[in-house]
């Protein structure tokens, strides 16, 4: 097997491999590299060929993130390789260190459930369990999934009957949920700011949502809903979509007219188009983790309820791994970090995560 870096030429075929994959993620995709470009992340993105068919693919972000310390390795979601399949896992991190340009850490996060073969597999391969922050780890540990059926009304008959109550009340006190389009970023961004002035979190800026639209919305990546009564924006809801799945990844809504209950409306709205458009799940992204019955984490319990009460169901991944290249740094990393998740908790109240944060 040969490990290559994939061009701009082979974009078609690493995303198709990805698509394929049960663990699809646009964190995953050739473009996501060139999302987080502007944000202060290099790109690697790495093929695993047996011949000509691919056996395993990783899109990896490289960041400095201190002058004179070495850069940090990370793939979100990845990388997209059977664990199981141990020679395509172990060429694939093999072809890692050989382009690791002085990094002292891997660190990964795939969509494995936890207590599956995948979990030994990767740590036979040298990758070690670590836990993470808010939500356990920079990508949920912990989400929120529903099953998708062709027939809508199956799925709305499988809302909490209050979730039913709620969606009929909003279209009979005429909220209007329509699919946005780039006009409607500037809307989606200032409701999104004051969702993040109410939950205390520190929001991003309209040009990182203006560089999603343009590189992942062409490619059929990304979906943008508006809920509207009476000429007002009232919230708003962003979609990725890869492979048979629709993640629900950001949100935001106004403080006003809030007993309207456009936030239900909505995601009906994202989920039946789900549906009809062939995804097989719908996916609410993060949630408390539960222990013992409960959410562990009290103040983003509501999270849980709120996601439960359309049907889904609770996954729990097996988390993060890191694979020390450096060791000495890496031992230094590993002292600092619980200093920097502290800061980044008080900073983001308690927990509210981003893609690839």
């Amino acid at each position: 097997m040969d490990v290559v870096v994939a061009t701009p030429d082979d974009r078609e075929r690493f995303d198709a491999w990805v698509s394929a994959s049960p663990l699809a993620d646009v964190l995953q995709s050739y473009e996501w590299g060139a999302v987080k470009q502007p944000t202060g992340w290099d790109a690697l993105r790495l093929m695993v060929l047996d011949g000509e068919r691919i056996r395993g693919t990783c899109s990896i972000l490289r960041r400095r993130f201190v002058r004179g310390v070495p850069p940090l390795l990370y793939a979100p979601r990845g990388p997209v390789v059977d664990p199981t399949d141990t020679a395509a896992l172990s060429a694939l991190l093999g072809g890692m260190r050989a382009r690791a340009g002085g990094a002292f850490l891997f660190k990964c996060d795939p969509a494995i459930e936890a207590g599956s073969d995948a979990e030994p597999a990767l740590r036979a391969a040298g990758l070690r369990s670590v836990e993470g922050g808010p939500f356990g780890g920079v990508q949920p540990r912990a989400v929120m999934v529903l099953d998708l059926d062709p027939d809508a009304e199956k799925i709305f008959e499988g809302f909490h009957k209050k979730w039913r109550y709620n969606v009929r009340l909003a279209e009979r006190k005429g909220v209007v949920v329509r699919e946005g389009s780039r006009d409607d970023l500037g809307a989606f961004h200032d409701l999104y700011l004051e969702t993040a002035r109410r939950d205390g979190f520190v929001g991003r800026g309209r040009g990182y949502f203006d560089t999603l639209w343009n590189i992942l919305e062409p490619r059929g990546m990304l979906k943008l809903f508006v809920a509207e009564h009476e000429g007002a924006v009232l919230s708003g809801i962003i979609l990725f979509m890869m492979g048979e799945r629709a993640m629900y990844v950001y949100g935001a809504s106004s403080s006003e007219r809030r007993n309207l209950m456009p936030n239900h409306l909505i995601q009906w709205t994202a989920i039946r188009w789900a549906a009809t458009n062939g995804y097989r799940l719908y996916d609410f992204r993060g949630v408390s983790p539960v222990r013992d019955g409960r959410p562990a984490e009290p103040h983003i319990a509501g999270l849980n309820r709120f996601k439960e009460g359309f049907g889904a169901r609770y996954v729990e991944y097996a988390g993060e791994f890191d694979l020390p290249l450096r060791r000495a740094w890496y031992a230094a990393w590993r002292r600092a970090l619980p200093v920097a998740l502290a800061a980044r908790a008080r900073l983001r109240g308690g927990g509210a995560l981003e893609p690839a944060d």
